[in-house]
């Protein structure tokens, strides 16, 4: 049987939007935020426990599977009241920053485990997860707004998710899916801006992403394309043989098809190049890959 511990359900003030008086952040140091102040866990276990319910806000992790994520490959003598211990600190955390926004927070104790019990759109990767969802249906007919949709869940980012929470499997494979959407994001959002004819600002962010992500060759497509798109053909022509060398160098492989047919279509001027068509195929050729 579930305990309500607090004996609050959650809610938000009329008008307010998810997130924006209460939530819990994982795109970047665990936080609890209230009205946009953030209150960061400094303790590793009560923030790594807490980010292991928020990841599954509103279901019940058991147990065994919170002491597997703050204590993996280790036995405990009594993990249970260690657990109590840890979420009893965090209850009171919940409760004296909830407090605040006059809503709640729940941590509840539930049969052979804990839940968060709350919205799962007030923890920011899901809302993050779901804006770039909506941003990737609406790219094709819409890209004005799968561009502000985009940008929208991108500025939810504060650095790397789950900052120092890594020590476990679940909460290093979040991280590591959230990161991989992160950059699809990216990818999708200066495909928007070409599609917008905005290719002034997508190069300036394609150089930015190339620079930090040198083998990623949907990147390097889209950065060739729109410097192609931008008049500076030399410099995609160039840049293919910098990615070609990287690609050898770093792994041992020659650039993909897409990026050799890419090549060739500059080569060669392709009149298919200043079509919308050419940046949506480097996202499906992508995809497939």
């Amino acid at each position: 049987m579930t305990v309500d511990i607090l004996g609050l359900k959650p809610s938000l003030p009329a008008g307010a939007a998810p997130g924006d008086e209460v939530g819990i952040d994982l795109l970047g140091t665990v936080s609890i935020v209230v009205r946009k102040n953030r209150t960061e866990l400094r303790a590793g276990k009560v923030r790594t426990m807490l980010a292991t319910l928020a990841l599954e806000a509103g279901n019940t992790v058991s147990h065994d599977e919170l002491t597997e994520e703050l204590w993996p490959g280790e036995i405990l003598r009594n993990p249970r009241n260690a657990l109590q211990a840890h979420a009893t600190r965090i209850r009171r955390m919940l409760h004296d920053c909830a407090e605040r926004a006059g809503t709640a927070l729940p941590l509840r104790a539930a049969y052979n485990g804990y839940v968060l019990d709350i919205p799962r759109d007030l923890v920011d990767g899901n809302r993050f997860l779901d804006l770039s969802a909506r941003a990737v249906a609406a790219l094709t007919d819409d890209p004005a707004r799968a561009r502000d949709l985009l940008q929208a869940g991108l500025t939810l980012w504060h650095g790397p998710a789950l900052l120092h929470t890594r020590t476990g499997r679940r909460c290093r494979g979040a991280a590591a899916l959230l990161e991989e959407r992160r950059l699809a994001a990216w990818e999708d959002l200066v495909s928007a801006r070409m599609l917008l004819g905005e290719e002034r600002q997508a190069i300036a962010e394609l150089q930015r992403l190339v620079a930090s992500h040198t083998t990623r060759e949907r990147l390097c497509e889209l950065l060739m394309l729109a410097l192609y798109r931008a008049g500076r053909q030399s410099e995609a022509l160039h840049l293919f043989h910098r990615i070609r060398e990287r690609l050898d160098e770093e792994l041992g492989v020659q650039p993909g098809r897409s990026l050799q047919r890419l090549y060739g279509h500059i080569l060669g001027q392709h009149p298919l190049l200043e079509s919308a068509d050419a940046v949506l195929r480097v996202r499906r050729e992508s995809a497939a890959g």
